[in-house]
This record gives C-alpha cells, sequence and structure tokens, in this order.
C-alpha cells in the first residue's frame, strides 16, 4: 500500500524504528502513539489534508504545553488515499504495528466503517473528526465521534428549505457509493415529509462520475423548488455546472461533504447561492474559534481553516484530555473518559457525548457567496 507516514517523534529516528519493529509498549519512553488514518491523496484529498493539518497543529500545541501525563504525543499518520481497503491496511498497520494508544479519522464515514471494527476488536479507541453516517459509533463501545450525526444534520437541512428556502417540492440526488450520502438523504427527505413537503423526484448517481445531465434534466421536468443533493464537493461542483447549463435555476441545497476549496475551484459562479449546513464557520468572533483560526494561518501559510481542520483539531484535543483524566494510556479507562466528555469547550462547540459515543452540538448554514462560504445561521440541537 503506498503510505503517506508523517511521525512527529521525540526520539532518534533509528530508536522509533526499533521500537516499531519490537511490538513496543504502547506508553514507553517519553512519548504516547497517537494513530491517524486520513484521505491525503485520491479524489477527497482536501478533505484528509485539512483535518490532519487540524491535528497536527493540536498535537504541536499539546507538546509544547507539556505534552499529556508528562510524555510527548507522536503522530503517525497513514494515507489510505481515499480508497476502499486501504482503511484497513492503514488501522491494521497502525494498531498491530506501531502499537498506538488511540486512533484518529475518518472523514469519510465508509471509510471510518471500514476501519471501525478492527479498532473494536483490538479495544484501541477511535475517534472520528467528521463521520455523520450513524452507523460509525454502532460499531462498538470503543468508537466515538466529535461531529453531530446525519439524522440532526438532515433535519436541520430539512427545516431550512421548508422555513427558510420555503420550498413545497424537493427533489434529492444521492452519491449510491456512500454511506454517507445514502444515510444524508434518508433523514433529509424523512423530515421534509413531516414539514409537510413534497419529495417529487429520487435519482441517484455514482461517485466519480462526470455526466448528471440525464438525472438534471428529469428533475428540471419535475418542477420542485430545490434540489438536496448530500455528496462530496467534487461531484457536487459538477452537478451545479450542469444543472445551470440545463437552465435548472434553483437552490441546491447539502451537507458538509460541500465545504471544501475546491467546490468552488471547480463550480466558480455555478455554486453561487447555493447553501449546505456544517459544522463551524471561521468567521466566529469567539476567541476560542479567532486563536485557532490565527495559529492555522500562522503554520500554514495563511491558510484559512475549513471545517475538516476544525474538526481534526478537536478530535486530538479531545483524545488529549480524555487521557489526561483517565490518568492513563489503558484502552479501557480512555474509552470511560471519552464517554464522559461533557461540554468540552471545542474550537467547533461544546462537545457533550450521548449514550451513543455521538457528539451533541450545533450545526450552521453556510451559504456560497462571491466564491466564499458565508454564515446564515446557527442551528442548536
Amino acid at each position: 500500500m503506498k503510505r503517506h507516514l508523517f511521525v512527529r517523534s521525540f526520539l532518534p529516528l533509528a530508536a522509533a524504528v526499533s521500537f516499531g519493529l519490537t511490538g513496543c509498549s504502547k506508553d514507553s519512553g517519553d512519548k504516547i502513539k497517537i494513530g491517524e488514518f486520513a484521505s491525503l491523496t485520491g479524489k477527497e484529498a482536501t478533505f484528509g489534508t485539512s483535518s490532519h493539518e487540524g491535528t497536527l497543529l493540536a498535537v504541536e500545541e499539546i507538546n509544547a504545553a507539556g505534552g499529556v501525563l508528562g510524555k510527548k504525543l507522536e503522530l503517525i499518520t497513514e494515507d489510505d488515499q481515499s480508497k476502499a481497503g486501504e482503511p484497513a491496511n492503514a488501522v491494521n498497520k497502525l494498531v498491530s504495528k506501531d502499537n498506538v494508544v488511540a486512533v484518529l479519522g475518518e472523514v469519510a464515514s465508509s471509510r471510518s466503517l471500514e476501519a471501525a471494527p478492527i479498532c473494536q476488536q483490538n479495544k484501541v479507541p477511535m475517534i472520528s473528526p467528521a463521520s455523520t453516517n450513524p452507523d460509525v459509533t454502532k460499531t462498538g463501545n470503543y468508537i466515538f465521534r466529535v461531529c453531530f450525526i446525519d439524522p440532526f444534520q438532515g433535519t436541520v437541512m430539512a427545516n431550512f428549505a421548508a422555513n427558510t428556502l420555503k420550498a413545497k417540492k424537493v427533489a434529492v440526488l444521492t452519491d449510491v457509493k456512500s454511506d454517507y450520502s445514502k444515510g444524508l438523504a434518508k433523514f433529509f427527505k424523512e423530515q421534509f415529509v413531516k414539514t409537510g413537503g413534497e419529495i417529487v423526484s429520487q435519482l441517484d448517481f455514482n461517485a466519480g462520475d462526470k455526466d448528471f445531465k440525464g438525472q438534471l434534466t428529469t428533475i428540471k421536468g419535475a418542477g420542485p423548488d430545490a434540489v438536496f443533493v448530500p455528496g462530496y464537493y467534487t461531484e457536487v461542483a459538477l452537478i451545479a455546472i450542469q444543472a445551470k447549463q440545463l437552465g435548472l435555476n434553483v437552490p441546491l441545497m447539502g451537507g458538509d461533504g460541500w465545504e471544501s476549496s475546491t467546490l468552488v475551484e471547480i463550480g466558480k459562479e455555478a455554486v453561487e447561492g447555493h447553501y449546505f449546513s456544517s459544522h463551524y464557520t471561521s468567521t466566529d468572533s469567539s476567541p476560542k474559534v479567532q486563536g485557532f483560526v490565527e495559529a492555522y494561518k500562522k503554520k500554514f501559510g495563511g491558510k484559512v481553516p475549513d471545517t475538516m481542520a476544525a474538526l481534526g483539531y478537536d478530535s486530538a484535543k479531545v483524545l488529549a484530555d480524555a487521557i489526561t483524566r483517565a490518568g492513563s494510556t489503558d484502552g479501557e479507562k480512555v474509552r470511560d473518559a471519552l464517554a464522559a466528555v461533557k461540554d468540552y469547550d471545542a474550537v467547533t462547540g461544546k462537545i457533550t457525548m450521548n449514550e451513543n459515543r455521538d457528539a451533541v452540538k450545533s450545526a450552521v448554514i453556510l451559504q456560497v457567496k462571491d466564491g466564499q462560504f458565508k454564515f446564515l445561521q446557527n442551528v442548536s440541537p
């Protein structure tokens, strides 16, 4: 498997290799090993890169402040290349060879669902930064997330369509290869119908498709007031372009899978004015958010952190807090500390873990305006 391995070691390289080969204790010397798997290459690489950068910043801040339990964190990152099959390879390596005490990842629900059983079986706590499909944490009691889940996100956007856009009829275009897309579509449809709305068209596409004109022509013929597209940014940008070309001039809506600068780079004016739900906004004036934004910009050449960067940062901070409260790197003790997270003051809002190990927290609704993601509304759980 092609891997991008980022090791933040505080030992000489030879010593670090020796630890990896001899199956050392998970908590040895002056370091605590933390694993991360992310889509650093492939079609969703901007998600993985952002999440990794946020995680890296958090680890560096934690270490600069003295580390955890008197030890420095060592982040070992594996690239799953945005491909099915690779998350399992990456996490098996992190758990069995690197002996990490916990795993951070993934953004995409399908990839988290692939890796989670490995962590559960080995009793290694796993925290997903951004996988919103409800099934992720149902894998078992060692699996957590710091993001809200799709029943909430779908409800938020259904209510937005009905109450803010005043839409009576909506079409839904779903990526059938994505657990995230299928789940979010399901919860949106259920809530929109509850508001008295009508789903006038339900069509599918496959991740990686380039031509959506057949589906969009059918959707246009159904006369919707809006179209819900719970997909990832690359396909969404192409869908917006082709909708505009076909004269389908109604609002497009989606979820947090939209949030990438690539959406605007590909879609340009075609994505202007459309809406999506997300987890935070960098324009939030709170000291917590602005402190994170400034630190991230300083480290990464002035780049403004997106939602995935913020969630990656929060996942590492929540893990470090849990290890500190556990007073140990023992998997069961860290798991119990994670389950007890309550009102943790994170960049993406206060986090409380519910009985399903899902973060209960607010959502924001953003609009693409002048090539930027502009804050519209905050929605409490």
